[in-house]
């Protein structure tokens, strides 16, 4: 009579960083410093979850179906990439150029650039030319060792095109072995048909939100408050109605200048508030009263040269969570390495090699909602792992244009 393995795939002789800082691995097994290190570790998946992590002397006695040896390499939690714009059609090298020769970000909005020259390429493209055009900034990240990234909608601004696009998005994660959020961003920039006006278009953002949640195409709502874009009050329209369809909220938040965002998205108790650079300490105060998770985008801050840094001292003594993205996109960040963008966090923002570690892991997961889900290695959660070729895990954000992913892992396969 065959026994059915106790394991489907075990993982040995690997030194393991489970990101679940302050919390003891399987079976009371010891962790070291605030990534959870464990030496000399295992893993086990069944059916696609979790069901062991922890020292390999710990590893309860049974079958497994699958054997890999890592041969001392590490293992971390897949990575997360909670904030993209990934889907779009053409490319603003045009701009990169013009910006080099003096002419700023806000010139170029002015003058019908920006978003909107992406809005006029991706609204000319088909479902399908916006995947085929997507496929390769997607396969970046997930030779960087990504195995969740969230996409956003926003270069098409009416509901045909966001419809495209969030359906787009949803198609990549059925091409490749990656899990796929999408969050619908209307509420990026002006459409021309809007002709200047600001609220007919929240108007119309507001009337697309029932017709692409029925579809089952949006699982958080995203807005861009900033003097380019939308007023807080503007804004609190579109959160208003996510709220009414019981969907969570993101916002690009002081990114320019200090409207307040950061207090806005604390009040609407939004999963994120990203970019930051020009909170103010009562916003930062109010996130870390509500949980909402900072994203930080070095990226963006780099490309557009930026000097005002993100306030990180005051996100640490609230107790704001610090995740890490690449927020790639055609403007403004067109990067797709998430371990370039860690580099950048490190040597911009001066974080420390564990809190960008944590940034793409565990409080990337709390930014997207998914931490009972992803972001760290425990068991019960889904088996995304990612296998890596280094020495020590601050490799991952030292080395400059280095790819060390050994294997990746989704649900345990």
């Amino acid at each position: 009579m065959s026994v059915t393995p106790m394991f489907d795939t075990v993982w040995l002789n690997a030194r393991i960083a489970t990101m679940a800082a302050g919390a003891p691995a399987a079976h009371g097994a010891p962790v070291m410093s605030g990534l959870g290190i464990i030496d000399d570790g295992a893993v086990a998946a069944k059916d696609g979850r979790i069901a062991f992590v922890g020292r390999r002397a710990e590893l309860p006695a049974g079958e497994a179906a699958a054997t890999v040896d890592c041969e001392g390499r590490w293992i971390t939690p897949g990575l997360i990439d909670c904030h993209t714009h990934l889907v779009f059609a053409g490319n603003r090298a045009d701009e990169f150029e013009r910006r080099l020769n003096g002419t700023s970000y806000q010139e170029i909005a002015a003058a019908g650039g920006g978003i909107a020259a992406t809005v006029r390429a991706t609204r000319a493209a088909t479902e399908d030319e916006l995947i085929a055009a997507t496929l390769p900034r997607h396969d970046r990240l997930i030779a960087d060792g990504v195995t969740t990234v969230e996409i956003k909608s926003g270069y098409g601004l009416d509901l045909k095109s966001e419809r495209a696009s969030l359906r787009a998005a949803r198609r990549l994660g059925e091409l490749r072995d990656v899990a796929v959020t999408t969050t619908f961003l209307g509420a990026h920039a002006l459409p021309p048909e809007a002709m200047g006006d600001k609220d007919a278009h929240i108007d119309a953002v507001i009337a697309m939100l029932p017709a692409l949640a029925a579809e089952g195409l949006v699982d958080a709502v995203d807005a861009f408050c900033e003097g380019i874009a939308f007023s807080p009050e503007q804004v609190g329209r579109v959160f208003e109605a996510a709220r009414q369809r019981g969907l969570p909220v993101k916002l690009h938040a002081d990114q320019l200048s200090d409207l307040g965002g950061a207090e806005l998205a604390a009040r609407y108790s939004a999963l994120s508030a990203d970019h930051l650079e020009c909170a103010n300490a009562a916003g930062v105060a109010a996130m870390g009263q509500a949980g909402t998770v900072a994203v930080l985008l070095p990226g963006a801050f780099y490309f557009l040269r930026e000097t005002r840094l993100p306030p990180i001292e005051q996100f640490r003594a609230s107790g704001v969570g610090m995740a890490v993205s690449t927020d790639c996109n055609p403007g403004t960040s067109p990067m797709t390495s998430l371990l370039l963008a860690m580099n950048m966090a490190a040597t911009c923002f001066r974080l420390t090699i564990e809190e960008c570690l944590v940034g793409v892991t565990r409080n990337a997961a709390q930014a997207l909602g998914l931490s009972a889900e992803i972001g760290t290695l425990e068991v019960g959660k889904r088996c995304d792992l990612a296998v890596w070729s280094v020495e020590t895990p601050a490799e991952l954000v030292w080395a400059l244009g280095a790819t060390p992913l050994h294997s990746r892992i989704r649900g345990g396969k």
